[in-house]
């Protein structure tokens, strides 16, 4: 099954910069020293409490397929700022570095490092940007579709938001963010082709307005489509006559017994919360208690919210621009980062500093671990430095960097190591999950391991991102050396 568009632009997917680094990197000769970046956001999206990884497939994808045509270089000569001797290097390019990452669909916390690239200079340097445009789209869109699922309240949420992305790879690797994120299909065909979703669909205003008569554009849907009947309502008056031409639709169904499918109406303007109490009332009193009721229009989590805490009788929610634009807060904000840079076989760390305190980077090679507490909950997650024993055993002291004069432990904890080895030499090593496997995962997190505080829309509890003493003890000198230095 193909996933990506074509790997030949997908490859030259990179900021002019990183060529114009990569090539003075190859005329020092240092193209081959080995590097280690880190990605890593710095604020959840919405003031929410988490978020979620996703377009990890198509990094790993982009990796293996990545590579230099002869128009390829034929352009970077046109531009007139790369020696031959650069570009001859180019032709044969394959990324040879390793790749550690969490595990797509993994729950996420600002400023950790959800991957870690260890590769040459120049490799390492060269994929920032495709790396970054899959990674801040799609978790961008997959944390924003929770969100909407979550406020659904158990009901069917449809990602129809195709015709309102940011062009047609949006559209798609949207629809793919969305159902990690929960959602349980989409409208867009090619993401159902592509990616396995769950595909579906009514029909537009414009079929009833060809027909002019909305009973006939009703009877004629109908007689097309038996088994999945969901009839346009709100054309021309919702209560006036669509539902009552639908009603009459459905019992000419019942009559001819046709009516075996799934069948209902679709709301798609208007006061969404009064028109659906309307018209399940009057399908109700005319004995069509199992029809359903969907509704669109320009909905998010804040607007489902509000229908349904007025009583709205809605079955599902098709969901469209402000889902895949991720409207109320539409940049992630993930960064790439140099973390260390290897001499003589041992990696010395690099920090990036700010009078910003945010944006003071995590130096060196690290590991990731989520600890949990007796209940199976996750408390916090933790920085060490690379390699460093870990022993919840017995009562482990760590430091909260916010906080970091006061004397804390993990008692009665277990810890998880969220980082793994995905590419390494630049070949995929990690098994390829379905797509419902990962919305599967990051349902079992957010049900069994992500406290409900954190999952709160408004004022969610802070998730914290400790450290070992070692490591920080470690960051603090190297901030220390360079104020002296």
């Amino acid at each position: 099954m193909n996933t990506q568009f074509d790997p030949r632009n997908i490859s030259m997917m990179m900021d002019l910069y990183e060529l114009t680094m990569a090539n003075g990197y190859f005329m020092e000769n240092s193209q081959n020293k080995r590097v280690a970046f880190d990605v890593f956001f710095r604020r959840n999206p919405d003031g929410a409490g988490f978020a979620i990884f996703a377009g990890l497939e198509q990094v790993l994808e982009y990796i293996e397929q990545m590579h230099f045509a002869e128009e390829d270089i034929a352009y970077f000569r046109s531009l007139n700022l790369f020696s031959e001797d650069f570009l001859a290097y180019l032709k044969d390019f394959r990324f040879k570095g390793d790749i550690y990452a969490f595990p797509e669909g993994t729950i996420m916390y600002p400023n950790e490092p959800i991957m870690t690239i260890v590769a040459p200079l120049v490799d390492a340097q060269l994929i920032e940007t495709a790396i970054l445009a899959q990674i801040n789209h799609q978790s961008l869109v997959a944390t924003k579709a929770r969100r909407i699922v979550r406020a659904a309240q158990g009901r069917a949420v449809s990602d129809f938001g195709a015709r309102r992305a940011h062009n047609m790879d949006a559209a798609v690797y949207g629809s793919r963010a969305a159902y990690i994120g929960g959602v349980s299909g989409t409208a867009t065909v090619l993401a159902g082709q592509m990616f396995g979703i769950p595909v579906g669909g009514t029909m537009a205003h414009s079929w009833v307005m060809y027909f002019r008569d909305e009973l006939k554009a009703f009877r004629t849907y109908a007689k097309m489509y038996p088994n999945n009947c969901i009839l346009l309502a709100d054309t021309y008056d919702i209560l006036g006559s669509g539902v009552p031409h639908a009603i009459q639709v459905f019992q000419e169904m019942k009559d001819a017994g046709m009516l075996n499918g799934t069948y209902g109406i679709r709301l798609d303007s208007g006061d969404l919360a009064y028109k659906s109490k309307e018209a399940r009332k009057m399908m109700d009193d005319a004995g069509f208690t199992d029809a359903k009721i969907v509704v669109s229009n320009s909905l998010d989590e804040y607007t489902i919210n509000s229908i349904l805490k007025q009583g709205g009788c809605i079955d599902s929610f098709g969901v469209g621009e402000r889902l895949v634009t991720a409207k109320s807060d539409p940049v992630f904000g993930a960064v790439y980062k140099l973390a260390g840079v290897e001499t003589d076989g041992v990696f010395s760390p690099r920090i990036k500093v700010s009078d910003t305190l945010e944006k003071i980077t995590n130096p060196g090679l690290k590991d990731v671990y989520r600890i949990y507490d007796e209940s199976g909950h996750a408390i916090a997650d933790l920085i060490a430095k690379k390699g460093e024993t870990i022993d919840l055993s017995s009562p482990f002291r760590y430091v909260d960097p916010e906080q970091y004069w006061k004397n804390r432990k993990f008692t009665n904890c277990t810890a998880k190591m969220l980082q793994e080895p995905v590419v390494v030499d630049g070949k995929r090593i990690s098994e390829k999950k379905s797509l419902k496997e990962i919305q599967d995962y990051v349902k079992k997190q957010l049900e069994t391991e992500i406290w409900p505080e954190e999952q709160r829309f408004e004022n969610p509890h802070k998730h914290y991102l400790d450290m070992t003493p070692d490591y920080f003890e470690m960051k603090m000198n190297l901030l220390h050396q360079l104020q002296t230095d």
